[in-house]
């Protein structure tokens, strides 16, 4: 298996964020069952710990990331739980 880049994992992980924050805002109806929002958040959380330990030396970038998916990772939560999960 070849390794991935962090930025490759940065990028896939806005993506992800971004996916799961458009699937939030327009669903009408919540189900109790959230398979999508909960790989979300686990993808999220894995992108985290990555970006926790590369080094800091990015020019701010990794840092800005970070707080990025924190963010995301919130908002995933917050659909989850108005879904009444």
């Amino acid at each position: 298996m070849e390794p991935v880049s962090r930025r490759s994992l940065a990028k896939v992980s806005l993506g992800v964020a971004a996916a799961a924050l458009v699937l939030a805002e327009t669903a009408t109806e919540a189900a109790a069952f959230q398979p999508n929002m909960d790989e979300a958040l686990r993808a999220l959380e894995a992108a985290m710990a990555s970006l926790s330990r590369a080094t800091p030396n990015k020019g701010g970038h990794r840092e800005r990331a970070m707080a990025l998916v924190s963010d995301a990772i919130r908002e995933v939560r917050a659909g989850i739980a108005y879904g009444g999960y």
